[in-house]
């Protein structure tokens, strides 16, 4: 499914020598357990979004989760995460272009009561975006 995200129990069997049966109860199996989701993935350009901003959040005089929590909200933040280190948050963020980049960091981010400083970086590139959380091993 990763590779194929359409491909069919039959077709799924026939590339693991199994039957479409028991790859239907695998598949089952995982959804049931919350292991597994299958979801469209979309193309950030292809949506018009030309800026990619990763955001690194230090938060004072609020606690970080309440922070981070009405950061999440944001329309253009498309990934919130608590983290240790240097800073209490780091954000992804996806723009349309350069004045939404403005409006973001001046009007938007300067509402937010408890951050103390901000730490922008525009994305050059992306070497790999890997959307599945979890890597699917194999077993021995």
């Amino acid at each position: 499914l990763r590779a194929n995200g359409r491909a069919n129990n039959q077709q799924i069997a026939e590339t693991l020598g199994l039957t479409a049966t028991t790859v239907s109860t695998r598949i089952r199996r995982m959804e049931d357990a919350n292991q597994l989701r299958v979801v469209a993935v979309s193309d950030f350009s292809a949506h018009g979004f030309n800026v990619l901003l990763r955001i690194s959040v230090s938060v004072d005089g609020r606690p970080a989760s309440d922070v981070a929590n009405e950061l999440a909200a944001l329309p253009e933040v498309v990934a919130a995460h608590m983290v240790t280190g240097g800073y209490d948050i780091d954000m992804l963020v996806a723009l349309h272009d350069f004045d939404d980049l403005s409006d973001f960091l001046l009007d938007k981010l300067s509402g937010v009561h408890g951050i103390r400083t901000l730490t922008p970086a525009i994305v050059v590139d992306i070497i790999k975006y890997q959307f599945d959380v979890a890597p699917i091993e194999g077993k021995a």
